[in-house]
């Protein structure tokens, strides 16, 4: 299965690349938590951030955990650290922007299925997930909660520069070739440069400032193919007819797949299936199925707590009733 991150031992300690979506192809932050507990607790970090978020709650665990390593950890922002990524970026005692990177912050978002009880639990586990990041990017930048809270809900970007005057990096660094595999215009407020300087090559191939990063995403390119008489190529975000359909493009559509499928299974209730429709490549059709199946196959669990249709067990039937309250004397 693929993977959104990799975690590299070196000499002098481990180079921690997050370089997509934060819970993406349905793997979790357990993993990952388990290959950055493998390391000696003083090892340095170098993580490197390249990142549109993801799941918050893997976020705020692997935040935690960075927060609890002795050794030195510097942060990276390789080109974009927004939403979720922007907090795991926190955990950094230094945080190193290029001047041409962004960082980005906003309140968290949920998907709920359920009674309004149920919406009403979630909405408050938001606000508690929001007061914690809020309290996170205060620390860093000395600002009040207030003023962070008014950031967060506004979407707000920062350019590097912007972000060392916020005080939520500590270090700029020269410029990079921004890359990403992501759509970074899903954003309400993302910067029209962000989206224009965003390109749509394979993310392995992007400078990072200090050198090539390899390995960050395991895309195979594809094999030559000429396009069909009348087809239309799309400029920029397609390679050119000589060679082949563009990886980035395969890679998004990848990624929008594994996360309608992952929402599809939370919705359904059954979010544990998501990592063997994704390890099986099953079409969206194919895990409708197998869901609708699965909730077939479900009994029922009734409870006295929540009343069923139909006559309970325990009602006496009408004419008993009208026979008790009407009965002849004698």
């Amino acid at each position: 299965m693929n993977s959104w991150y990799t975690i590299r031992a070196r000499e002098s300690g481990a180079e921690v690349l997050i370089y997509d979506e934060i819970g993406a192809y349905g793997v979790s932050a357990k993993g990952f938590l388990a290959e950055l507990g493998a390391l000696p607790d003083d090892a340095a970090i170098d993580l490197r951030l390249n990142s549109p978020g993801g799941s918050v709650f893997d976020a705020v665990a692997i935040h935690n955990a960075l927060s609890r390593q002795s050794g030195p950890v510097t942060v990276w922002i390789d080109g974009i650290a927004a939403s979720a990524a922007s907090y795991v970026a926190m955990a950094g005692d230094a945080i190193v922007m290029p001047e041409n990177a962004f960082l980005m912050i906003h309140d968290p978002s949920g998907l709920v299925m359920g009674t309004a009880a149920d919406m009403r639990e979630m909405a408050g586990t938001l606000d508690k997930i929001a007061a914690g990041m809020t309290r996170g990017y205060a620390a860093r930048s000395g600002k009040t909660e207030d003023e962070i809270a008014a950031l967060m809900a506004a979407e707000t970007w920062f350019s590097a520069a912007e972000a060392l005057e916020a005080g939520l990096a500590t270090q700029l660094a020269e410029p990079v070739r921004i890359a990403a595999s992501f759509d970074i215009a899903r954003f309400r407020n993302a910067p029209p440069e962000l989206v224009e300087a965003v390109e749509t090559a394979d993310p392995e191939s992007a400078e990072t400032g200090a050198d090539i990063i390899e390995d960050a995403n395991d895309v195979a390119p594809a094999p030559d193919a000429a396009p069909q008489p009348g087809a239309h190529v799309p400029d920029a975000t397609a390679a050119s007819a000589s060679t082949g359909p563009d990886p980035a493009s395969i890679r998004a559509e990848a990624i929008a797949h594994a996360r309608a499928v992952v929402d599809l299974c939370r919705l359904a209730g059954q979010p544990q299936m998501a990592g063997r429709f994704l390890e099986e490549d099953a079409s969206f059709e194919a895990v409708r199925a197998a869901l609708l199946d699965a909730r077939a196959e479900t009994a029922p669990e009734i409870t006295p707590h929540h009343p069923q249709p139909g006559r309970s067990a325990t009602t006496r039937p009408w004419g008993d009733v009208i026979a008790r309250t009407f009965k002849l004397k004698g």
